[in-house]
């Protein structure tokens, strides 16, 4: 019993020590925590007194909104691929019979069709791509872009998109002073007939065109893609990579190594564009010039087969660079507001795709040339009177004659002022322009910045105007053509100080004056003159029917600072002046109107003008929009959309007929759908030589 009495307090002092070094070592865990009070006693959790002792808490991952985006997107990719493979998987008849069961027998494909009629190789051709649709591919990157060399960073798949997102922003970027490669960054452009064939996986740009081709008996060596950087300058694209002396090289050797053909050339959009400038590099001296001499075009080109062509710009290209969007990415912002604006999660997907397009210099190509001589002024423009919903049939020549007395009474009565291409506010679009009362921007001094650092990551140039500089453009109320190249000085004066340096937007009043020499003019037709070929031919092709942005209702964004302060105003509607989400509409291909598409060959060029000394001849290749009759006919074959054109049956036979010798005569001359001779003759441009250019009101 003694023993049993000596030994229990042992055993509670054990217990008690036990007990105590149980609550030492919560104790620590609290204290390691900084969980103490401010009368040192300790506020203790479940989730933290189960902690071990010396045990960090797990790293959360850095995860942003534009991540969770970028993810949702590569599923979306992920499964049209897959769906995509399963297609291509089944037997290649399983699908043209469902299709035929459904709508009947399918036609024969151009190249099939002229392959019957006897129809063979003869020019050679080369393909001009435009804007975006060529390939880009990674030479040398930073760290984050490890494994990447060679793969592609535009065009493909576009994996890096989505699986770093940022990274790849840097990296498709051109520095912001020179408008050439960033330091330790080289991306270049894919080379050959893949570098636009297909745009991604199952999306077409040029394959459709060249399988025809082939089966009249085109083949590599008598096809050529004269694929560049299309972020660049045109003049860039000499310095640094040769591209225009590779052209010249590669149509030399074409021309010799068939017979001496001359060579049929297909640009695209903004290829349009660089081969105009290509045009007057390859004959003017070395060194700004490649010393083709006068007459290389007329010994080495027999026909340029234009394809929506954007020759006096697109308001659209306004909408890019002055608001990251136009009509579809404001309709997105309709639908969910604030979520492209919203900085509380680093999305701010919009600045950076901002800051990214304003270091392409390629993209100041296609702001509206011309000024208000072309577009318009505050009370008229050459599209007075145009409605939105009319039937088309297809005109010959002495049709398009009798074309002014068939305007539509309706929209006489009330008509969208077009020569506004920006107006702050829907009432301020339909005022009278004498009821409008404008405060000049140009002298306005910048306020202080309005961006705190948390912007800093997307750093825009909007950041440095203030919100005085802000309202300053707001308070002019509206802007034309002419006054739009200012106000982009002004809300971008980095980007348009390289921009001004080698692109034009004006008229000349005298092409001999010595300053057209310069490279600057060489992509605006309306300050430089075509070759002197006389036997060349050249043909506009582009598709209408299709609601085309035109020009634009802004206002003032209500978000907040790090946000891009302007923005389209989806709510303005009006179906009488062609008025929907912010955007008033004309006829077009969804992307280039037909007035810039069309003008030069309806009038510009057209006989011998200043323009267009030598008379080559001109002509209009309109096709009208039909949309896919069903699913299965995929982009259809009938289609006038901007891209998808490059598919449409028409005009595919009409190129292959080219290049197989025929001449637009040949071809049966114009076709027209839409009133571009009739908004032509209402420009007022003196197409002689020796009288000056007036404006027209």
């Amino acid at each position: 019993m003694s023993s049993l009495r000596r030994r229990k307090p042992i055993n509670e002092s054990s217990d008690s020590k036990h007990k105590a070094e149980e609550e030492d070592e919560d104790h620590d865990d609290v204290d390691a925590d900084g969980d103490d009070d401010v009368n040192g006693k300790n506020k203790k959790t479940p989730s933290k007194i189960k902690k071990k002792r010396g045990e960090k808490p797990p790293k959360q991952p850095k995860w942003s909104c534009m991540d969770t985006c970028c993810w949702f997107i590569g599923c979306i990719c992920i499964t049209w691929w897959l769906l995509l493979f399963l297609y291509n998987a089944m037997p290649a008849s399983f699908p043209q019979y469902v299709t035929e069961a459904i709508t009947g027998p399918l036609p024969d494909p151009p190249g099939v069709k002229l392959k019957k009629e006897g129809l063979e190789a003869k020019h050679p051709v080369v393909f001009v791509p435009g804007i975006v649709t060529g390939g880009l591919e990674l030479w040398e990157g930073r760290e984050c872009a490890e494994g990447l060399f060679r793969k592609r960073l535009w065009g493909g798949t576009f994996g890096e998109v989505y699986k770093r997102p940022l990274c790849w922003v840097e990296h498709m970027s051109l520095d912001n002073e020179t408008g050439l490669d960033p330091c330790g960054i080289r991306v270049r452009p894919v080379s050959g007939l893949v570098a636009a064939d297909y745009f991604a996986p199952g999306y077409f740009v040029w394959a459709v065109l060249i399988a025809n081709l082939a089966r009249i008996g085109y083949e590599d060596k008598t096809m050529y893609m004269a694929a560049y950087d299309w972020r660049l300058s045109f003049q860039n694209t000499e310095v640094r990579d040769q591209t225009l002396s590779r052209i010249k090289s590669n149509i030399e050797l074409l021309v010799a190594t068939n017979g001496g053909r001359k060579v049929v050339v297909i640009p695209h959009s903004m290829g349009v564009l660089y081969f105009l400038h290509f045009m007057k590099w390859v004959e003017a001296p070395a060194p700004m010039g490649g010393g083709g001499g006068p007459d290389w075009c007329s010994k080495h080109i027999k026909a340029v087969v234009n394809i929506g062509g954007p020759f006096l710009g697109v308001p659209k290209a306004i909408a890019g660079l002055f608001s990251a969007e136009a009509k579809d990415i404001a309709v997105a912002r309709a639908l969910a507001p604030g979520f492209l604006d919203n900085d509380i999660f680093q999305f701010q997907t919009l600045q950076h795709v901002m800051r990214m397009s304003r270091t392409w210099d390629s993209t100041m190509s296609m702001i509206p040339r011309g000024g208000n001589t072309i577009w318009g002024g505050l009370d008229w423009s050459p599209e007075e009177g145009n409605s939105c919903a009319k039937k088309r049939e297809k005109k010959n020549e002495t049709q398009i004659a009798d074309q002014a007395g068939s305007e539509n009474a309706v929209c006489k009565a009330k008509s969208a002022n077009y020569g506004r291409i920006i107006s702050f506010g829907k009432d301020v679009a339909e005022a009278p322009s004498s009821d409008i009362e404008r405060i000049d921007f140009r002298g306005a001094i910048k306020g202080h910045s309005a961006a705190n650092t948390t912007c800093r990551d997307v750093w825009t140039e909007y950041h440095d105007m203030g919100f005085a500089g802000i309202k300053a453009v707001a308070e002019y109320k509206t802007y034309t053509a002419d006054s739009l190249v200012d106000l982009l000085h002004f809300v971008a004066p980095k980007m348009m100080a390289r921009g001004t340096a080698h692109f034009s937007y004006g008229v000349a009043d005298n092409l001999d004056d010595p300053k057209y020499k310069h490279y600057k003019y060489w992509s605006n037709p309306l300050e430089t003159r075509l070759p002197n070929a006389p036997d060349m031919e050249i043909y506009s092709l582009y598709g209408v029917g299709l609601p085309t942005e035109r020009a634009y209702v802004y206002k003032l964004s209500p978000h907040a600072e790090c946000s891009i302060p302007f923005k389209i105003d989806t709510s303005a509607d009006d179906e009488d002046t062609c008025l929907r989400d912010g955007v008033y509409s004309v006829d077009g291909d969804e992307t280039v109107p037909v007035l810039s598409a069309g003008f030069m060959c309806a009038k510009g060029w057209r006989g011998k003008t200043r323009f267009n000394p030598s008379g080559i001849r001109t002509y209009i290749r309109e096709y009208n929009h039909l949309p896919p009759a069903n699913l299965l006919e995929g982009r259809g074959t009938l289609s006038g959309a901007h891209v998808d054109i490059m598919g449409n049956f028409a005009l595919i036979e009409d190129v292959i007929r080219i290049a197989a010798g025929a001449s637009g005569e040949e071809l049966g001359g114009d076709q027209v759908y839409s009133k571009i001779f009739n908004w032509s003759e209402n420009i007022n441009l003196q197409l002689d030589e020796e009288i000056p250019v007036h404006s027209s009101s």
